[in-house]
């Protein structure tokens, strides 16, 4: 039996959403406020209180306005059935399968009410909305003028009082929802649910490194809850011995407490007798002490580990990480005797882990994540017989280690879109995004990729994807030039940037993933323009300069244009339209055009055009201008800009007096960027530009795009589809 569908309405940032739950372990990522939080606090307001109440605040901002509405129709005499319907509310829907096979089937048989015997799916509905006939008492002795110059302060007097209003005149309501057909449904009493869904929540916060004024015995705490439930009429047999057994050593210790200890404790008592007490015939006082097993817990019995020579230390003295983690052990366990303690068990059992990463290393977390299914199996073979506990768990995590170690299908990822008129989640699931076949390789390979490199996209705001460490090196003052010739509020360098170490080779697989997850990312790839070479063993494509080049051997740029066999001609020609899909930018070599090569332009045009212009039919300065910074050919001379094969010669040609770049044409500084290129220690090229020598000009390909990074459109252009290449794509080069 498990959950299998989660949807939500009008819950905060959760305006509209459905999320799949898997059989195990769900694990929900993204950035800070993407409504991770939220999903847990509303199973806790509507399933573990026993009389659910929320606020205001707690409704979408979007619905907001539904009130109003539905208050001018009720002003203007609607009906009442009319002003329900459009009144908010808040929802949540959850989808059970339970397994027909077995003879009882428990608390869930209230709720199956399909006539099908093939079903095992039934649909619990939840709703927090306005009490029957409660339409007046929410409405009545709010002012409305109908004066538009009076609505501002119409409207905020009538959400500050509805604010009152709201917790005392809305209630919660669950119905059984026929899976076959939505319109059948059962009322039922909101007590039922929980008969069939128990809960658990594990918070963020767990006071575990509160120590500076006092001990904190946070896991002394749950070992006194587990003596409730072992004390508790439904608990095991096995539980309650020990109980017994607790509250017998007890009685020892009475027995002791009641002769010795107090005879030598009435000696303290002051001297009454000097003021004529007791008086005659009252009686004189004595001391009583009396213990029992759950104060003793309460105030005396605290989790200790072995230190030496017999000395026990507090638990505060333990890490944080280890404390953090038995903790949550400890809850988990708490939570199974629970479960076992119900006089009925529940048919399911959820619980929610908030955070599980806080004060782990690396490694523990990972551990954390993989052994969390063995855990609740450990237990029901040692504890129950072997008979299974129906736990589901939902994990909400900031860490990359939890995230990347997590099956790929798993992850539930929260992405919160915002624009001028509301702000609302949705959730993209990875088991929908990745389900097709020809999907298969490429979420192998990402999750191969994603769990070695510990890579940060579930969490980024925008991303960059390189080819080697000398981009990586060089980033950050790549970044931090270009958001100083940007001087916008949307810097770069504020931004929570994942850049990631790809290869020319395998960028192309991360397209899709990146697309699904909504991620504006720039590519930044090489050239990698060759020609084709005759040897003896047949025709190979050899590494050459931009200029000679025939094809590309970068398979990211023969994936991003669907073309196999595409130029470099043809790359230099793409515009920047063509060089965006979805939310996606590639950014490969062009040619420089900074200020000293549009010196070097207007300088060559204006020498060629007095003898030009009278000869050929190049009729303007302006064209010649033109032809050669598309490097065209001219009637006289060879005068054009080159272009970078690789990072390193682009950089040098960006800087050609940095580097003692020198040549009379094209061809001849293209070759010597090249030859000094492929001379470089790459990781020692990049920390000398990112450290020593920082006044570098940016390579024009890098800064315009850097430069479409750095914006924030409204709406970002949809048409994702990258077409596949007509031919195999040739790697290596």
């Amino acid at each position: 039996m498990r959950i299998q569908k989660v949807k939500i309405k009008n819950f905060r940032l959760l305006k509209d959403i459905e999320l799949m739950l898997e059989q195990t372990t769900t694990v929900i990522v993204g950035r800070n406020n993407s409504g991770k939080t939220s999903f847990t606090e509303v199973f806790r307001r509507l399933l573990s209180d026993t009389t659910p109440r929320f606020n205001l605040e707690d409704f979408s901002l979007p619905v907001h306005d539904d009130f109003w509405n539905s208050f001018i129709l009720w002003k203007q005499g609607e009906e009442d059935l009319d002003v329900r319907k459009s009144l908010p509310f808040i929802e949540i829907i959850i989808s059970f399968i339970y397994d027909i096979e077995i003879d009882d089937l428990g608390p869930i048989s209230d709720f199956v009410i399909d006539l099908d015997p093939t079903s095992n799916e039934v649909i619990a509905n939840i709703r927090y909305q306005l009490k029957d006939g409660k339409i007046e008492s929410l409405f009545e002795g709010i002012e409305y003028s109908g004066n538009p110059d009076m609505i501002f302060q119409e409207k905020k007097s009538f959400f500050r009082i509805l604010k009152e209003r709201i917790p005392q005149l809305y209630s919660a309501y669950i119905f059984a929802i026929d899976p076959k057909d939505e319109t059948n449904k059962k009322a039922l009493d909101i007590s039922k649910f929980s008969t069939i869904l128990q809960t658990g929540f594990i918070n963020a916060q767990r006071g575990l490194d509160d120590t500076t004024h006092r001990d904190s015995d946070v896991l002394g705490k749950v070992v006194e809850r587990m003596l409730d439930i072992a004390k508790s009429d439904n608990a095991l047999s096995v539980d309650n011995q020990t109980v017994s057994s607790l509250e017998k050593a007890v009685k020892d210790i009475q027995v002791k407490l009641d002769t010795d200890f107090n005879e030598h404790l009435n000696k303290l008592l002051p001297a009454l007798s000097l003021f004529g007490y007791p008086g005659l015939n009252n009686t004189s006082l004595q001391t009583e002490t009396i213990l029992d097993v759950k104060r003793l817990l309460e105030n005396h019995t605290k989790v200790r580990y072995p230190g030496m020579n017999g000395i026990s230390l507090p638990e505060t003295y333990n890490g944080l990480g280890s404390r953090n983690l038995i903790y949550i052990l400890f809850q988990l366990f708490e939570f199974f005797k629970s479960y076992q303690a119900q006089k009925t068990a529940p048919n399911f059992h959820l619980v929610f882990i908030e955070e599980p990463e806080a004060h782990l290393h690396p490694q523990m977390q990972e551990v954390f994540i993989r052994k969390l299914t063995e855990i609740a199996n450990d237990f029901s073979q040692r504890f129950n017989n072997g008979a299974k506990w129906p736990i589901q768990f939902v994990l909400t995590t900031h860490s990359t280690h939890m995230a990347n170690e997590a099956p790929f299908e798993a992850i539930r990822y929260f992405l919160c879109n915002k624009s001028e008129e509301e702000i609302q989640t949705r959730v993209k699931d990875l088991r929908k995004g990745f389900s097709d076949d020809s999907l298969k390789e490429d979420k192998e390979f990402l999750h191969k990729y994603l769990t070695l490199t510990r890579c940060d996209l579930f969490f980024a705001e925008k991303a960059i994807l390189i080819e080697g460490p000398t981009e990586r090196l060089l980033m950050p003052k790549l970044i931090e030039k270009v958001d100083a010739i940007n001087p916008t509020e949307e810097l770069l360098s504020s931004k929570y940037l994942s850049i990631v170490e790809v290869g020319g080779a395998y960028a192309h697989l991360f397209f899709r993933f990146l697309n699904f997850l909504e991620i504006r990312t720039l590519i930044i790839t090489d050239i990698d323009s060759v020609k084709p070479e005759v040897k003896e063993n047949g025709t190979s494509r050899t590494k050459c300069i931009v200029a000679e080049g025939m094809y590309t051997s970068n398979a990211c740029i023969k994936k991003w244009f669907g073309d196999n066999d595409i130029t470099p001609e043809n790359l230099l020609n793409k515009n920047n339209e063509e060089k965006v899909q979805g939310f996606l930018r590639i950014a490969y070599q062009v040619p420089e055009e900074n200020a000293n090569a549009r010196e070097e332009l207007d300088t060559a045009a204006k020498e060629i055009a007095a003898t030009v212009l009278s000869d050929t039919d190049i009729t303007s300065e302006s064209e010649i201008k033109e032809k050669l910074k598309n490097n065209e050919e001219i009637p006289i001379g060879e005068i054009s800009i080159p272009t970078g094969r690789s990072f390193e010669d682009a950089f040098m040609l960006a800087n050609k007096s940095l580097f003692g770049i020198v040549g009379t044409n094209s061809l001849e500084l293209a070759n010597d960027a090249w030859k000094k290129a492929n001379k470089v220690d790459k990781t020692n090229f990049a920390l000398d530009y990112a450290i020593k020598y920082t006044e570098w000009n940016t390579p024009t390909y890098i800064k315009e795009g850097l430069s479409w990074l750095v914006e924030n459109p409204d709406q970002l252009r949809k048409d994702i589809h990258v077409a596949p290449p007509s031919k195999e794509v040739f790697i290596s080069e």
